[in-house]
């Protein structure tokens, strides 16, 4: 049975549900193209993280956002 973890932030620009539903379509296609799976045995979950819980190169997301994005982004 293929699971498939796609981890997206959560914040403005989130995907909304019919995004999350082509996600889900266009992995588990991928799946069955690829690797022969069966879609009625694939299971697909999109967790979407708070970016003050996702780090790279040791920040936070958010402070990575916050330090890129300039005075204008602070308010999104």
């Amino acid at each position: 049975m293929p699971f498939v973890n796609i981890r997206v932030t959560r914040e403005n620009g989130s995907p909304t549900a019919e995004q999350k539903a082509e996600l889900i379509k266009g992995a588990t296609d991928l799946l069955v193209r690829v690797l022969g799976k069966n879609p009625a045995t694939t299971v697909v979950i999109i967790d979407e993280v708070e970016t003050d819980n996702w780090g790279i190169g040791g920040e936070t997301v958010t402070v990575r956002r916050n330090k890129t994005a300039g005075p204008d982004a602070q308010g999104r």
